[in-house]
């Protein structure tokens, strides 16, 4: 199963290709769900999801689903057990945003879980990294 996260609202801060073109990257989860990202968004969950498991925390993730594939809305329960990999589509590493890490993990730490907020724009703008 393959799903494309809606990540409109992020357009602005993402890295783009000479044809002005997003840079996907993709989740794969369990190796029966695949999940497009882009590669600035797809870095910050690989932050904060690593530092998660790493502690051995299991919790729920969820996205808004592309409207090209249904405009829903995603959750999967992400698990130390559980296999997941981060395939990037651009070779380099995009700088990281300390701010919207720190806030991702806090909102993983919610019964809610781990969902993909705006960037802060006050570090994105300039490109600062963690």
């Amino acid at each position: 199963m393959t799903t494309r996260a809606e990540c409109e609202p992020f357009r602005s801060a993402q890295k783009r290709d000479s044809g002005d073109n997003v840079l996907m990257g993709t989740l794969t989860y369990d190796s029966t769900l695949a999940a497009d990202f882009d590669d600035r968004t797809l870095a910050h969950l690989q932050i904060v999801i690593g530092a998660k498991l790493r502690r051995n925390e299991a919790f729920f993730f969820s996205w808004k689903d592309d409207s090209a594939i249904g405009d829903g809305r995603s959750v999967i329960w992400l698990h130390p057990s559980i296999p997941i990999s981060f395939k990037f589509f651009g070779s380099r590493p995009p700088s990281l945003n300390r701010e919207w890490v720190d806030e991702m993990l806090l909102m993983a730490n919610t019964p809610a879980g781990l969902q993909i907020t705006a960037e802060p724009s006050s570090l994105a703008a300039n490109g600062e990294s963690a």
